[in-house]
């Protein structure tokens, strides 16, 4: 006689057979609409919907779900076509001709043309640091047809690919026209992409959820997935991301099967995680990240440069990932503005900064005339990799001889908070920490920090015609060997009258189900080519 087990195969190879799913068991349903729902924690809740507007890696992480890129980088960091098919260069270098793929779709089904393309160029480097460096150097953009457009230079520059396939914030999506002609200061609410993913914004919870469910009208690259490049498969139907904003019941929730994904597990709950074969760590962002105190620049007192190299002065790097990360596996002390171990790293002007010199950092705000004008520091209570970092730099700064108003708030409110020019007094600010993907500052016109255009800079707005001249130069360098000359007079001159200041590397593995393969490692987190029900990867 045949076991129940052989039994129960059976019946529901008949079920699948006659094509009668509407009959197979309840239970048989559930475990396959589980596989097809991917439930992830990511580091920061989603409350921002615009890219565009701001930097926040979450919001970044969005876009990829939802929108699509005209280039990408691939996992050996070099650009590759994404949504265009091809693209040609005169031999004079100023003329580029770029084709858009076949198929291409909106979120709507309407195609995708040059018509939303231009604009969506256009919004984008009115915004990003190294999309404004870009326009300077851009005499026209015009479409040819729908699917071919050209952009014309005033005069050379390797940048322009580059800064279409920049990997992380901000980062060149494109969009409909109607939504990419919005002024690129005021957030956009339509949610129409052409990404692999469709956000449901009716189920939109901030606080609690955001749901995405797979766009049937993506057509994916041949290609093998690559970094952000190649085919963007997605094999999961529905994509949940969760809101916990406690840790330890985060961690639960993965050991109990609740949830799927943890993108940045507190690094001191990982043991709790170390041993169950319920679960694994992945190493999802391999380049890792950068922490960075960025300065309010036109406000007191950090609108003095030599203020400002004050707390370069004060501060060191080693207290900060200590205190933040804690296991030395998973930091690095690490001075050089342009990431160690890549072509630029240099400690030009650094060898001694960052080491809590708090007499040197007395000396200096004595010579600014520092009158004790409080630093109205911002500190994040609710993004796990940041909660320690305030603490911290108002412990160091005070005793380097500054006042510290130390302000607590959710990290949502730091973003509102930070684009604010008001006085620190009217609800304006003076210094706040933050992280970047490695990939963010790998040279100064990439680095949104670096740019000391005034108004047109990152929020802390620094102004310093002589920054921006060694921006521009490095934009035009033709070697490598003068852009490593030019980074290094950059951070020299970051030494004397420092944007931000680099508070160390460190990266935090994501912690996965053990079922929940297909990662691919990038600067960002992606969730094409992830698949449930299968032991590896």
């Amino acid at each position: 006689m045949p076991s129940l087990k052989i039994l129960r195969r059976s019946f529901i190879a008949a079920l699948a057979a006659t094509g009668s799913m509407m009959a197979m068991p309840s239970f048989v349903l559930a475990q396959e609409a589980d596989k097809d729902t991917l439930r992830v924690v990511m580091q920061a809740d989603l409350r921002i919907i615009d890219p565009i507007w701001t930097t926040s890696n979450v919001v970044r992480d969005y876009g990829y779900m939802v929108y699509d890129t005209l280039f990408a980088m691939d996992a050996d960091g070099k650009i590759q076509p994404q949504m265009v098919d091809s693209y040609t260069v005169s031999d004079d270098k100023l003329t580029y001709t770029f084709t858009l793929r076949d198929g291409l779709l909106w979120h709507d089904n309407q195609p995708v043309t040059t018509a939303d393309i231009i604009p969506s160029i256009k919004r984008w480097a009115a915004r990003d640091s190294f999309g404004q460096t870009m326009m300077t150097f851009i005499a026209s953009i015009e479409a040819k047809d729908d699917k071919t457009f050209v952009i014309k230079l005033k005069e050379p520059t390797g940048q322009l690919i580059a800064a279409l396939g920049k990997p992380s914030s901000n980062v060149p999506f494109m969009m409909p026209k109607r939504v990419a002609e919005t002024d690129p200061n005021t957030q956009i609410s339509d949610t129409t992409g052409s990404g692999p993913y469709v956000f449901m914004r009716d189920q939109w919870k901030p606080g609690d959820r955001a749901i995405f469910k797979k766009f049937e009208g993506y057509k994916p690259r041949a290609e093998a997935p690559s970094g952000h490049a190649g085919g963007k498969v997605a094999k999961i139907g529905t994509v949940e991301w969760r809101t916990i904003a406690d840790q330890q019941q985060a961690i639960n929730a993965l050991i109990n099967g609740e949830i799927d994904i943890i993108q940045q597990p507190s690094t001191d709950l990982l043991p709790l995680l170390e041993g169950d074969a319920a679960v694994k760590l992945v190493d999802w962002v391999p380049d890792g990240y950068q922490y960075n105190l960025r300065f309010n620049s036109i406000v007191k007192p950090f609108d003095n440069p030599k203020v400002r190299q004050a707390a370069l002065y004060a501060l060191n790097q080693q207290d900060f990932l200590q205190a933040a990360i804690g296991n030395p596996a998973y930091y690095r002390v690490c001075k050089a503005m342009f990431v160690c171990g890549t072509a630029l790293e240099t400690n030009a002007g650094m060898d001694d900064k960052l080491e809590s010199n708090f007499v040197k950092s007395k000396e200096l705000l004595a010579e600014a005339g520092y009158k004790g004008e409080p630093v109205v520091l911002l500190h994040s209570t609710d993004l796990p990799a940041l909660v320690n970092i305030a603490p911290v730099a108002k412990s160091l700064l005070e005793r380097g001889g500054f006042v510290v108003d130390m302000q607590s708030m959710d990290w949502q409110t730091v973003l509102s908070r930070r684009v604010r020019k008001d006085p620190p007094a009217q609800g304006g600010w003076s210094a706040m920490a933050t992280f970047w993907s490695t990939a963010d500052v790998l040279n100064p016109v990439m680095g949104a920090f670096f740019n000391a255009s005034g108004d047109k800079a990152a929020f802390g707005w620094p102004n310093d015609p002589q920054l921006e001249e060694l921006r521009y130069k490095f934009a035009r360098a033709a070697t490598l060997e003068e852009q490593k000359a030019i980074a290094q007079s950059i951070q020299m001159h970051e030494a004397e009258s420092p944007t931000h200041v680099v508070l160390g590397e460190f990266k935090i593995p994501s912690a996965a189900r053990s079922d929940v393969s297909g990662f691919i490692p990038t600067s960002t987190p992606v969730f094409w080519n992830i698949e449930k029900g299968k032991v590896s990867n």
